[in-house]
C-alpha cells in the first residue's frame, strides 16, 4: 500500500479503507508535526494541535471538501497553519513550558566515546546560538529557514504552503542568511568549529 499516490490513498480511505489513511500519516506526520511545534515552541502543545489538525483532514476527506488540488501534504500544512492560527486567536494566552531540562548523565553519555567532550560540548553551544539566532529573524524569514533546514521541504513546497511564489521563498532564505551573517558579527560569535 505504500507504493501508492497520496490521491490513490485518499481515495481508498474515502472508500472505507482506513488503513490507507494510516500510511498518508506515517507518510507525512514527521513534517506536519514539526511544523506546528515551529509556530507553538512547545511539544505538549504541539502534540495536541497535531490531533487536532489529523481530525480536521480525517473530517474534510470525510465530508467530500478535499479537493485534490496539489500534494496532500500542502493540504496538511494548511490545515494545519490554520489550527495553529485558531490557537493563538482563541487559545490560552499563558505561556506553558515543557518543565526543567532533563539532565544528561555525562558518564553514561555513548556520544563522549566519539571525540572529545569539549568538542561535542563547543558543537551543542554552536547548535544552540544558532537556533537563537534564528528565532529572532523576521515571521517569514524565520519559517522559510525552519522549513527547509529542519523540516527539509523543498523550496517548491515552502512556496505552495506559504502562498508564494518560489522567487519570493527563495528570496526569504536569502535575506535570512544575510540577517543571521549580521547577527552573528553583532554577537561575536564564532562558528569556525567543525560542526
Amino acid at each position: 500500500m505504500s507504493e501508492l499516490t497520496d490521491r490513490q490513498l485518499v481515495d481508498a480511505f474515502r472508500n472505507g479503507d482506513s488503513d490507507s489513511f494510516g500510511v498518508l500519516l506515517k507518510r507525512y506526520q514527521n513534517k506536519v508535526f514539526s511544523y506546528i511545534l515551529m509556530h507553538v515552541k512547545n511539544r505538549q502543545q504541539a502534540e495536541d494541535l497535531f490531533q487536532d489538525t489529523f481530525v480536521k483532514i480525517i473530517q474534510t476527506i470525510k465530508s467530500g471538501a478535499y479537493r485534490e488540488e496539489g500534494k496532500f501534504l500542502q493540504f496538511a500544512i494548511r490545515i494545519a497553519h490554520n489550527i495553529v492560527m485558531d490557537n493563538f486567536r482563541y487559545g490560552s494566552r499563558i505561556p506553558v513550558t515543557d518543565g526543567p531540562d532533563k539532565e544528561k548523565n555525562i558518564v553514561d553519555d555513548v556520544r563522549i566515546e566519539d571525540g572529545n567532550v569539549e568538542d561535542q560540548m563547543m558543537r551543542e553551544q554552536v547548535y544552540v546560538d544558532v537556533a537563537k539566532l534564528v528565532d529572532m529573524l523576521p515571521d517569514d524569514q524565520r519559517e522559510v529557514v525552519h522549513m527547509r533546514m529542519y523540516d527539509d521541504f523543498s523550496f517548491k513546497e515552502i512556496a505552495d504552503i506559504t502562498n508564494v511564489s518560489i522567487n519570493t521563498a527563495l528570496g526569504r532564505m536569502r535575506y535570512a542568511l544575510i540577517n543571521l551573517r549580521k547577527m552573528i558579527h553583532e554577537h561575536g560569535l564564532d562558528f569556525s568549529l567543525d560542526v
